[in-house]
């Protein structure tokens, strides 16, 4: 039959008057109580009440085996969690009765205020209480929407974003953020200014350098001298592969130091390669798919009216955006100042153009001078360093100019010297079991063949232009079959006379044997004219008249610069030998 009180909850159990709490101990007379005393299983009879579990209120402990436990063992094995997640309670109780009902003596068991009389109930309702007061915290302040906005600003900062800002705009940004000296320098250099900017403020380093791909597929970004450092960073493969990138591209990004057991700072974003989006480098064109043309522009060499080196050589060997140009010239003719004046005269009449000196095998003294001297890229490997230097700076060089002509840019490169680049290539390369006279290894040709054959003007846009010096007259047979296979390569020489150096006649150039070909497509036809002229009364000086001695390469040049100093211009020159000519 049921009862009124069947239905109810315990809560209205509880709270009628003639609600009897139920007793959880019952009395036993005699239990069988297995417990631990020092490690011994001890059996005994104890006339105490013991804890009984009703399957009311089952209660959840954790799942061990007492007999797991050997006896006279103290020391205990702690658990090795290894990361696994634990086995959920189905399974651990897998097998066993739903009721769990442990005895033990009330003097060693837990108080059950503690551990037993705390309903389930109650304490579902707790964390749910925890819950709810962790969610009615009060939210943190919110942030100024200045500092949202700037936020917002420095996480678009990228490299196609800025570059699609015009210059005072990013001159604003810049002041916005607190950069110093931004009014002085340009867009490019701006914009990777930002970017340091940028990296700094998410707490990362900002670096950059000039690629170098090993043979394993991996990179490194080389420092200014384009040689190995402590300082380089490394590249992963995946980022090469990822944006296209190439040996000699100049890489910034975001750096991290390195690690315990790395060597190495690591290159974690890339933002720009050679001054560019990554996304748009990674389309361009391939240097050799580009086609090559004939030079069909001139440079302007003349940066001071009294320089008759620049003057001259306007007019006897004039050198064109991508020309493949060689300096033949015996010791101490002055090549190096020839070298000197080309590099002031291109650097103040083009600036847009990059221009770089490659000094291989020179005196230190004579990089430094060379490097206060002009505004350009200058970079050099003494004779004093090893011919692996040598060779790897001279390739890196030119790696560097491709990937800047990929892009339409004009690149001159001036070559101190090829002859000894050449004989760096003969002790690098593997011996090919031939040797040529001199010594020479016909197989340590073929490197510098491909640097100084890297010169061209590209139709689609863009040039390189080479200028190297070949030394003659040095006494080594080695050295003068390198310039006999350099002779018919370039199409524009330019030759130093030893008899105008002897007497200290500068410009030492030997008007007769110097000059370009195809050089009509530089001069216009009435300059061309007078250019011939020119050639002519010089042949004449210096060819005997009959019965005569007749004049020397000296008494010629030495006259010819000296109509040339009654003048500022080639202009005023040209015009002053056709009106003594008729």
């Amino acid at each position: 039959m049921d009862s009124q009180y069947d239905h109810e909850t315990r809560e209205d159990r509880e709270d009628r008057d003639d609600y009897e709490a139920p007793s959880y101990y019952e009395e036993s007379d005699e239990s069988k109580v297995e417990t631990l005393d020092h490690g011994q299983a001890v059996t005994g009879v104890y006339p105490q009440p013991t804890l009984v579990v009703t399957p009311e209120e089952p209660l959840t402990v954790p799942a061990f085996d007492l007999n797991a436990i050997e006896p006279h063992e103290p020391e205990i094995e702690e658990a090795d969690l290894g990361g696994q997640p634990p086995l959920p309670a189905e399974e651990a109780h897998a097998g066993e009765s739903p009721a769990l009902t442990v005895e033990m003596p009330l003097a060693e068991a837990a108080p059950p205020s503690v551990a037993v009389t705390q309903p389930v109930e109650e304490k579902g309702e707790e964390l749910e209480e925890g819950v709810e007061e962790v969610a009615e915290a009060p939210a943190a302040p919110e942030q100024p929407a200045v500092e949202e906005e700037s936020t917002d600003i420095l996480r678009r900062l990228d490299m196609r974003t800025l570059d699609g800002m015009h210059l005072p705009e990013l001159r604003e940004l810049a002041r916005a953020y607190n950069v110093s000296g931004y009014s002085r320098l340009k867009k490019d250099d701006l914009i990777l200014l930002l970017l340091k900017v940028k990296a700094e403020r998410e707490g990362f380093a900002f670096g950059g350098g000039i690629l170098e791909i090993t043979n394993e597929g991996i990179g490194f970004l080389r420092s200014s001298r384009y040689l190995p450092g402590a300082d380089d960073a490394y590249v992963s493969q995946s980022q090469i592969r990822r944006f296209g990138l190439r040996t000699g591209d100049m890489v910034s990004g975001q750096v991290r130091p390195p690690k315990e057991t790395e060597k190495y700072r690591s290159l974690l974003r890339v933002e720009a390669v050679n001054g560019m989006d990554p996304e748009i480098a990674k389309r361009r064109p391939h240097f050799r798919q580009r086609t090559p043309i004939f030079p069909t522009r001139r440079f302007n060499l003349i940066s001071d009216p009294m320089n008759f080196t620049q003057r001259l050589l306007e007019l006897v060997a004039p050198i064109g955006f991508g020309q493949r140009g060689l300096i033949v010239s015996p010791p101490k003719a002055g090549k190096t100042s020839v070298l000197k004046q080309i590099a002031n005269g291109i650097s103040a009449n083009h600036p847009d153009v990059h221009l770089m000196v490659v000094l291989i095998g020179e005196r230190p003294e004579e990089v430094t001078d060379m490097d206060r001297s002009v505004e350009a890229e200058v970079i050099s490997s003494t004779f004093d360093e090893s011919v692996v230097h040598q060779a790897k700076v001279a390739e890196m060089a030119l790696e560097r100019a491709k990937r800047l002509v990929e892009m339409g840019r004009d690149v001159v490169i001036l070559l101190d010297s090829i002859t000894r680049l050449t004989r760096a290539y003969n002790l690098v390369v593997q011996p090919s079991g031939r040797t040529l006279s001199g010594g020479l290894d016909p197989a340590a040709l073929y490197p510098p063949k491909q640097f100084f054959g890297a010169a061209r003007n590209i139709e689609e846009g863009g040039s390189l232009t080479i200028l190297a010096t070949c030394l003659i007259d040095t006494g080594s047979r080695m050295d003068d079959l390198i310039y006999e296979e350099f002779k018919g390569t370039g199409n524009m020489e330019l030759h130093l006379s030893r008899k105008l150096q002897e007497r200290r006649i500068f410009p030492a150039l030997d008007i007769v044997r110097s000059g370009t070909r195809r050089e009509e497509l530089l001069l216009d036809p009435e300059t061309l004219r007078k250019v011939w002229l020119l050639r002519r009364m010089v042949a004449q000086m210096m060819a005997p008249p009959p019965g005569g001695a007749g004049y020397d390469i000296t008494t010629a040049t030495e006259a010819l610069l000296q109509q040339m100093r009654k003048t500022r211009t080639n202009y005023q020159f040209l015009e002053v030998l056709t009106k003594n000519t008729r």
